[in-house]
């Protein structure tokens, strides 16, 4: 058998609207295996492997709700079942009607209970329902006031495992200016005042990467200098990330054509964060665009 504390299951549940599916990618986040609307006939099942050993290991979250038919009338039995054979948590997410009603109007997916009532007989038929579903959970957490993030951050302080800071996974993408800015990146730092191999006519088909290259712009005043304040800096700031409960971060590094500096601050940004302890992918996305 499998330890109790080794093997545990966090149930999801709650009314349609109050975020489920933001806690569950919360929950992934801070380490656990997600499964979205597991059928209930299944749900025992998969506990009694899991309890032997047999199934998923580690921490998993299910999240369950009345799209899951038959959900409120069968489960507080079930639940009561579940818990003899391994630790079960339920956190029930609930919100006040006007924010539920505005939810719905802004993502416009139709109420599940919603066939034959209006939004409003769907959302109040469904707190009826779940009623005894709320009352046996463990955390019950009111949504209505809360972004994403601070939902985020109260799900990680109940369930993030004792001790566990987090991992903050980094992905460091090297860029020219002059091909446009990507998309999507949370930091992005501009390098082209570092010494330029691009006008050493010998040095400008080869990338940062060249050991000569590195060091033409290492033999730059600003180069050393500016290198160690800003891993400084990151290394300030990657934990207060993590601690606010990101997962992925993403750190642009520009230079004009996206060869030769921004090549070499990103590989040596990418070897000492991973020396850090952090998980660290580098990219280039311009290095091989520019010919001889």
């Amino acid at each position: 058998m499998t330890e109790a504390g080794e093997q545990r299951l966090l149930v999801v549940t709650g009314l349609s609207g109050s975020g489920k599916s933001y806690a569950a990618h919360a929950l992934e986040d801070i380490g656990y295996n997600t499964i979205d609307n597991l059928p209930l006939s299944l749900l025992r099942g998969f506990v009694e492997e899991s309890a032997s050993g047999e199934g998923q290991k580690g921490r998993t979250a299910v999240v369950l709700d009345v799209r899951n038919p038959g959900f409120a009338e069968a489960f507080p039995a079930l639940l009561d079942e579940l818990r003899t054979l391994l630790p079960v948590t339920v956190v029930f997410l609930d919100a006040d009607d006007p924010t539920i009603f505005r939810r719905f109007s802004e993502t416009r997916r139709p109420h599940p209970l919603a066939q034959e009532r209006s939004l409003t007989e769907a959302v109040s038929w469904e707190r009826r329902i779940l009623a005894e579903v709320k009352e046996k959970a463990d955390l019950v957490l009111d949504t209505t006031a809360m972004t994403v993030h601070e939902l985020r951050s109260v799900l990680a302080e109940h369930f993030r495992a004792p001790g566990d800071p987090g991992v903050l996974a980094v992905s460091i993408l090297s860029f020219g200016f002059k091909h446009g800015v990507p998309p999507s990146i949370d930091l992005c730092f501009d390098v082209r005042f570092l010494a330029n191999p691009h006008f050493v006519p010998e040095l400008r088909p080869r990338t940062g990467r060249d050991p000569d290259v590195a060091r033409f712009i290492e033999e730059g005043g600003t180069t050393l200098p500016f290198y160690r304040r800003l891993l400084e800096f990151l290394l300030f700031c990657l934990p207060n990330y993590r601690r606010e409960n990101r997962a992925y971060l993403t750190i642009g590094v520009g230079c004009t054509g996206g060869r030769h500096r921004s090549v070499y601050i990103a590989e040596h940004l990418g070897r000492d964060l991973a020396a850090a302890g952090y998980p660290v992918r580098i990219a280039h996305r311009d290095d091989n665009r520019e010919g001889p």
